[in-house]
């Protein structure tokens, strides 16, 4: 126990975390680096309310699936209304998309990030407070708009440095061709039914494509001669999933059909993706069972549970967490200039000097507190690129290794003494 903490110190909440040092530069260059490719894309960025009225998760996620029935932190406020904080992002872009007349921007490219939260056993990358990002596109029923979401995905987890991961897709069909596949899933299934796990016994009727990803062995014997998507898609839904891919293959994704692959809920249309790390890779080892690195697909029928009109969409979302152990470690930036203060009649000049830096783009830092010895020894212990020294004199030149062009050329653009 650290000596400033007593046995009456609160502690964290189990299934919360408090990221600092490495950890918190990695989760910042996730956010940083989602925040710059979004950009590039075009994506507007959205902010939504971290609670919502319950019925916005329990009608939009489903009434019977486990994050409505068991991990939604809900609560009754003073007004006696139902509130939950939010597990998820896509139901509340749904929600504003219809109350904030948003139609009017479609098709709409958002992006959002922030927390989430699920009360769920917390396990290695996964947490009960957690953080996502996420993308979506909405208004837009063409094939191309799963393209340039998968495509600005790939270049995320490109640019993050994120090596050994690929994406998976299948398709879900349109709502003819799922239902039909849906119908002879639970034939399927049913004639099996009691050697299936418990699990998927209860899904048999409610949500039988579940079962097909289920890791359960007694389940997986069965799942490999089920049925299989392709044998009920119709031709518009055969041509939409090969305008997908072809639009991938233009755009340089590489991709990996993956027939399991599913959403569970029945607004799910057409396009499902993950991206997984492979099999003995560097992502694989570093996230463990959590194997899911980014995922997400096509939602055509959301906003009609929430009583709007029928209104195409697609998205994704990936946790910050999972991304960040990802990156690995990351270091602040290095500091480039420390403004020695030699004497405290100094301090002024040196304050002006530090702006001045700042302002030319620089990572700077000042030290003046200790004995003139002691402030010279900590700025060293800091490993500036270089150290500018300040006495009641003012400053007096530059020393240390490598360019110093980017600092003379911020000093020169001081605002000049009075």
């Amino acid at each position: 126990m650290s000596k400033t903490m007593s046995k009456n110190t609160p502690q964290a909440i189990r299934g919360t975390q408090d990221i600092f040092g490495p950890d918190a530069e990695a989760f910042a260059f996730v956010v940083e680096t989602f925040e710059r490719v979004r950009r590039l894309y075009r994506f507007r960025r959205a902010e939504m309310p971290v609670f919502e009225k319950t019925e916005v998760f329990a009608r939009s996620i489903g009434e019977t699936t486990d994050i409505v029935s068991k991990e939604m932190y809900s609560f009754e406020d003073r007004g006696g209304e139902s509130l939950t904080l939010r597990p998820e992002f896509t139901a509340g872009i749904a929600r504003a998309y219809l109350t904030n007349g948003w139609q009017q921007h479609a098709p709409l490219k958002l992006a959002t990030h922030g927390p989430l939260f699920r009360y769920e056993r917390p396990q290695k990358g996964r947490y009960r407070q957690f953080h996502q990002i996420d993308a979506e596109i909405v208004g837009a029923g063409e094939p191309q708009a799963d393209v340039e979401l998968l495509a600005m995905a790939d270049q995320l987890l490109r640019e993050l440095g994120i090596t050994g991961v690929t994406l998976q897709l299948n398709t879900l069909g349109d709502g003819d061709s799922r239902e039909a596949w849906r119908a002879a899933l639970v034939e399927h299934f049913r004639a099996v039914k009691n050697e299936l796990s418990e699990d998927s016994q209860e899904r048999l009727e409610k949500n039988p494509l579940r079962i097909l990803d289920s890791k359960d062995r007694r389940d997986q014997r069965f799942v490999a001669d089920a049925p299989r998507i392709d044998q009920f898609l119709s031709d518009e839904a055969r041509r939409f999933f090969e305008a997908v891919t072809s639009g991938l293959d233009a755009a340089g994704v590489k991709w990996q059909r993956a027939e399991s692959l599913v959403r569970g809920l029945d607004y799910y249309r057409h396009t499902a993706f993950e991206f997984v790390p492979d099999e003995g890779s560097a992502a694989a080892a570093a996230l463990g069972s959590q194997s899911t690195v980014l995922g997400g697909g096509r939602y055509d029928g959301l906003m009609e549970s929430l009583g709007g009109p029928p209104t195409p969409a697609v998205g994704w979302a990936a946790g910050i967490e999972r991304l960040a152990m990802l990156v690995g470690e990351k270091a602040p930036d290095r500091l480039e200039a420390m403004v020695l203060v030699e004497n405290d009649a100094g301090v002024a000049d040196a304050i002006e000097l530090l702006a001045s830096l700042r302002e030319g783009g620089i990572v700077a830092d000042i030290m003046a507190t200790g004995s003139p010895k002691k402030r010279y020894d900590k700025a060293v212990k800091q490993d500036p690129q270089h150290i500018l020294r300040v006495d009641e004199r003012g400053y007096h030149g530059i020393s240390g290794e490598g360019d110093t062009a980017r600092i003379v050329a911020a000093l020169a653009k001081r605002k000049p003494s009075p």
